[in-house]
C-alpha cells in the first residue's frame, strides 16, 4: 500500500512542479494585476464602504438571500482562515524561505480584487431554489454568463469547475485540515491519529447536515473568537521581541528575490522556488481566484451584486495580509524558521518559545492546538457546503447526502495519511478550480464593470437624496 501511495505522490509532485505551478503563475498574478488597474484599486479606495456594509449599515430585511453580509463573510473566512495561516505559512517558509512571505502578500493583495470580481459575478448569476435557498458560484456564472460567448462550451466549463470543486473540497477544505489537527494533537498530547479522525468525522457530520444556515451560525461565532485569540497571542510575542521585527521584514523582502530555504527544506532554494511556494500557499490561504468563496457569498441577502463583491474583498486582507503576516513574523523573530521543524511543528515551536521568554511555559502549544482545532474545523464545515453546492449542480439534490458521507470519509483519511501526500494533493486540486475560474473572470470582466458603475451610481443618488 505504501508503494502505491508513493507512486501516486510522485505523479502529483511532477504535475505540481512542471504543470500546475507554472500555470498558476501565468494566470493568477497577471489576472490580478489586470483587474487592479481596470478597477482603479477599488479594493483600497472603497475599503471604508466595504467595512460599513459588513457592519450592517446597508442590511435590508426585504433583500433576497439566505444570510446577511457578515455571516457570508464569516462563512467564507472560516473556509480560508485555517491551516493555511498556521501550517501553510510554515511550509512556505520551510521550502521557500522567508522571501516566500512576500509573494504571499502579493497574492493576498491581488486576491482582494479577484474576490471582488468573482463574488460580484456569483450574486449576479445566482439561482433561487424551489425551497427558497440560494445556489451560486462560478459554475452558475460560467453557464449563464458565458452562454452567449461560448455556447455549449459554457456548460462544459461549468461542469469541469463543479467537478473540480467536489474534488477540491475533499483536499483543500478537508484532508489538509484534518491532517493538521491530527498532527498537532499527536505532537501536543500524543492523541492517536485514528482517534482524532473518528472524532472529527463525527463532529463534522453533525454540523453539515444542517445546511448553510447552521454552518453560518457556527462559523459566525467561531471565526471572530479564534481570530482574536490567535491575533492577541501573536501580537504579545511580537511585542516582546519588537527589536527583531525590522530584521524579520528585511529577510522577507531580501529573500523574496534571492531564495533561501529553511534548514531541511529545498537545499539551494532559488527565486523561482520561493515564488512558487509563496503563490501556492498564498492561494491556499485566501482562495482568491479559486472561486470557492463565491459560493458562500452568493447566499448573501443583497440587492446589488457589487455590494457583496466589496464585502468579499475584505477576506484576503484579514486572512493573508494580517493573520498570515503575524504567523510569518512569529516564526522568523523567534528563530524557529531555521530550526528544522516542518509544518505545524514550526509554528508551535515559535509561539511556545515566544511565550516561554515571557515566563508562560507550555502555553503556546495549547493555543496552537485549540486555535488550529477551531480554524480547521470551521474550514471543513464551510468547504462541505461548497462541495455540496457543486454536487447539487452536477447531480441534483439527491447527491447532497451521499456527498456528505464521502466528505466524512475523507476527514478520516486526511487524519491518518502523511503530511507530504496530503499537501501535494491539495496543491494539485487547487489548480483544477483556479484555472477555469480565472478564464471565466477575464471573459466576464465587462459584466463586472457594468455592475460596478451601476452600484456606485446608485450610491451617489442615495447620498444626494440624504443631503437634500
Amino acid at each position: 500500500m505504501s508503494e502505491i501511495l508513493q507512486s501516486i505522490d510522485g505523479a502529483i509532485v511532477d504535475y505540481n512542479d512542471y504543470v500546475g505551478g507554472y500555470a498558476l503563475l501565468l494566470l493568477l498574478i497577471p489576472t490580478g494585476l489586470y483587474f487592479i488597474f481596470k478597477f482603479n484599486f477599488l479594493n483600497i479606495t472603497k475599503l471604508g464602504h466595504s467595512i460599513n456594509v459588513i457592519k450592517g449599515s446597508y442590511d435590508r430585511v426585504e433583500d433576497k438571500g439566505d444570510i446577511n453580509h457578515f455571516s457570508a463573510l464569516s462563512t467564507a473566512l472560516s473556509a480560508t482562515v485555517g491551516t493555511g495561516n498556521i501550517v501553510g505559512v510554515a511550509l512556505a517558509i520551510y521550502f521557500g524561505g522567508p522571501g516566500a512571505v512576500f509573494w504571499m502578500w502579493i497574492t493576498g493583495f491581488l486576491g482582494m480584487i479577484l474576490k471582488y470580481v468573482e463574488c460580484t459575478l456569483s450574486n449576479k448569476f445566482r439561482k433561487f431554489n424551489s425551497d427558497g435557498t440560494v445556489s451560486g458560484g462560478p459554475m452558475y456564472y460560467m453557464e449563464f454568463g458565458l452562454k452567449d460567448k461560448l455556447g455549449k462550451f459554457a456548460r462544459i466549463l461549468a461542469v469541469i469547475f463543479a467537478a473540480a470543486t467536489m474534488i477540491c473540497s475533499l483536499g483543500t477544505g478537508n484532508m489538509a485540515q484534518s491532517n493538521s489537527i491530527s498532527d498537532a494533537l499527536m505532537t501536543n498530547y500524543a492523541i492517536p491519529h485514528w482517534f482524532t479522525g473518528v472524532f472529527l468525522t463525527t463532529l463534522v457530520l453533525l454540523v453539515i447536515v444542517g445546511g448553510i444556515r447552521r454552518i453560518a451560525e457556527v462559523t459566525s461565532r467561531l471565526v471572530p473568537f479564534m481570530a482574536v485569540l490567535y491575533f492577541i497571542s501573536a501580537v504579545i510575542v511580537l511585542g516582546a521581541n519588537y527589536n527583531d521585527v525590522p530584521q524579520a521584514f528585511y529577510l522577507i523582502f531580501h529573500d523574496a528575490f534571492t531564495g533561501t530555504a529553511a534548514t531541511g527544506g529545498f537545499v539551494g532554494s532559488t527565486f523561482m522556488m520561493t515564488l512558487l511556494w509563496g503563490v501556492r500557499r498564498g492561494l491556499f490561504s485566501n482562495e482568491a481566484g479559486q472561486g470557492s468563496a463565491a459560493i458562500a457569498h452568493a447566499a448573501a441577502k443583497t440587492k446589488y451584486p457589487a455590494r457583496e463583491g466589496l464585502v468579499a474583498s475584505i477576506g484576503p486582507l484579514v486572512d493573508t495580509l494580517i493573520i498570515c503576516t503575524l504567523t510569518a513574523l512569529l516564526i522568523i523573530v523567534t528563530g524557529t524558521w531555521d530550526s528544522g521543524e516542518k509544518g505545524v511543528g514550526m509554528t508551535i515551536l515559535g509561539l511556545s518559545k515566544g511565550l516561554t521568554r515571557l515566563g508562560i511555559e507550555h502555553t503556546g502549544r495549547h493555543i496552537i492546538g485549540v486555535g488550529l482545532l477551531l480554524f480547521a474545523f470551521s474550514t471543513m464545515i464551510s468547504w462541505s457546503y461548497y462541495g455540496s453546492r457543486a454536487a447539487n449542480y452536477l447531480m441534483g439534490e439527491k447527491a447532497i447526502k451521499p456527498y456528505s458521507y464521502v466528505f466524512g470519509l475523507f476527514v478520516f483519511l486526511g487524519s491518518i495519511w502523511g503530511i507530504d501526500l496530503v499537501w501535494h494533493f491539495v496543491d494539485m486540486v487547487i489548480t483544477f478550480m483556479t484555472i477555469p475560474n480565472l478564464i471565466a473572470l477575464l471573459l466576464l470582466a465587462p459584466v463586472v464593470w457594468q455592475e460596478t458603475k451601476k452600484y456606485f451610481a446608485q450610491m451617489e443618488k442615495v447620498k444626494y437624496r440624504a443631503n437634500e
